[in-house]
């Protein structure tokens, strides 16, 4: 009769193992005893007086360190507003934020879509294990070399149009950002050109200041010459000596006000002010005279092109898909599991030869799962995507309003700038033959020096007033185009090309 086998399997205390969590245990009981005070962010301590830390400094280094690099432009030329634009395309850091949000909508979208495939994951596992095994009246070593290679595969059949609905409102938000991107663009141009015609208004006005300096400087000659004659008073030299000086104030005010207009280009551009950027001449621009489309035709242009608008109807689409997801709740969705795991095992034990075995080993389930009772989850997440949906529906309504009275006010505008235009061609050229002529007139004693102040003044007025009339009407065609969104489409029929 053979004796009992009894088997016991020999175990020791990992004392390295006892030893690492009594340090660990230390070490956080010293930790909360005794915070780093690296990490104590606090709120200011008081109320009158600016907060400042030592995170303040590596937060200035950093702030230093995203600044977008600034690109020179060439002053060897004067720039066309085409020209301009394209640059405030390229270099403005808005049109780059837009691009990041709509490519990142577009990986939203690939991450929806990615839903309709299968997952496929992979382990491989890898253990080794040595014991002593008590055999009868001895201890045997045995060692064990195991290799696995599971894959997990899981698979939603089908879940009554739940990845639908989002694939769908993917899509619409994907195009909400593209329309979002192209009005960036539109807003970008408006400004680039707003900027360029209040430049060239300032630069104009800055001509103009400075023939009425001219003006001024002329006519304080005329009295000068005239009192050495003994046909003028003194009082009439004070006086011309006096508009020398209200002239050239009203130049140095111009001048202040080009500078101004030129920095807020430059910052339109993405460019830094400290360089100037030259520009064309307002007398080199061609300005039209009356408007090629009618305000009907402009506001069916705008309801047409508006990118705002589209992504309004986009957000609808949006909206209408998110409720599909959620009415897909209500239904039971039913996936698939597979999970395969090949094995490999090598063991020995002592006094013995290697011993090997393989298998296949795994499962393959199929589960349906069905939300029968939620507390009302369902019915409310549909009835919240219902009114979202209606509130998109809304706020296009409202945005096709705004476009509405936007082109109507624009277009108003324009018209009103042809008019003014008319009338300051008119009064500037009045004005130039009642200066040249009260001028003439005080020459010959016939008229005193108070009349050609007047005029001088008078034809200072006009100059400025067409100035600003020719600088309006480029401007209010430049706000229709940005009304009616034509200024972002690729053959632009509205869009000025000074």
């Amino acid at each position: 009769m053979n004796p009992t086998r009894h088997i016991f399997v020999s175990s020791r205390p990992d004392i390295s193992g006892i030893r690492r969590g009594a340090l660990l245990l230390v070490i956080s009981t010293t930790r909360f005893l005794f915070p780093i005070p690296a990490c104590a962010q606090t709120a200011p301590a008081v109320s009158n007086t600016p907060w400042h830390s030592a995170q303040e400094k590596s937060i200035k280094e950093q702030a230093l360190g995203i600044l977008p690099k600034e690109f020179a432009i060439p002053s060897t030329n004067s720039y066309s507003l085409a020209e301009l634009i394209d640059l405030a395309e390229a270099h403005n850091p808005e049109t780059h934020v837009a691009w990041e949000r709509a490519r990142e909508r577009a990986d939203t979208l690939g991450v929806a879509r990615s839903e309709l495939f299968p997952t496929l994951a992979a382990i491989a596992l890898s253990q080794t294990s040595r014991q002593q095994a008590f055999l009868d009246t001895r201890f045997y070593r045995q060692t064990t070399q195991s290799f696995d290679l599971a894959l997990d595969l899981n698979y939603t059949i089908f879940d009554f149009g739940a990845r639908t609905g989002r694939i769908d409102a993917a899509k619409a938000e994907l195009l909400a950002a593209d329309f979002s991107f192209n009005d960036v663009h539109r807003r970008l141009i408006y400004q680039v050109e707003y900027s360029y015609f209040q430049l060239l208004n300032a630069t104009g006005q800055v001509a103009a200041a400075r023939a009425n300096l001219t003006n001024a400087q002329a006519v304080l000659q005329a009295a000068q010459a005239s009192l050495k004659n003994g046909l003028a008073t003194l009082p009439d030299v004070l006086e011309a000596n006096s508009s020398v000086a209200r002239a050239n104030y009203d130049l140095q005010a111009a001048l202040g006000v080009e500078d101004v207009a030129r920095g807020s280009l430059a910052t339109a551009l993405g460019a830094s002010p400290l360089h100037p950027i030259p520009v064309r001449p307002i007398d080199q621009i061609q300005i039209p005279d009356t408007m090629e489309i009618s305000v009907e035709q402009a506001v069916d242009k705008a309801l047409q092109q508006r990118p705002d608008l589209m992504e309004r109807v986009a957000a609808i689409r949006s909206a209408d898909a998110r409720i599909k997801e959620a009415q897909a709740a209500y239904f039971p969705v039913l996936r698939t599991h597979v999970y395969p795991d090949p094995q490999s095992l090598y063991g020995i034990q002592q006094n013995l030869s290697w011993g090997h075995t393989a298998g296949l080993d795994g499962q393959i389930a199929f589960s349906l799962d069905w939300t029968i009772f939620d507390g009302g989850a369902r019915k409310h997440r549909v009835a919240e995507a219902k009114d979202s949906a209606r509130a998109a529906v809304a706020q296009a309504v409202a945005t096709r309003d705004e476009i509405e009275n936007g082109v109507w006010a624009a277009y108003s505008d324009l018209k009103t700038a042809f008019r003014q235009r008319e009338a300051a061609t008119a009064l500037l050229q009045s004005a130039d033959q009642s200066y040249n002529a009260a001028i003439e007139s005080y020459h010959y004693g016939v008229r005193n020096l108070l009349d050609v102040t007047d005029a001088q003044r008078t034809l200072a007025q006009a100059r400025s007033a067409d100035v600003l009339a020719r600088t309006q009407v480029l401007t209010a065609l430049a706000a229709l185009a940005f009304q009616t969104g034509d200024s972002v489409q690729a053959t632009s029929g509205m869009r000025p090309q000074p």
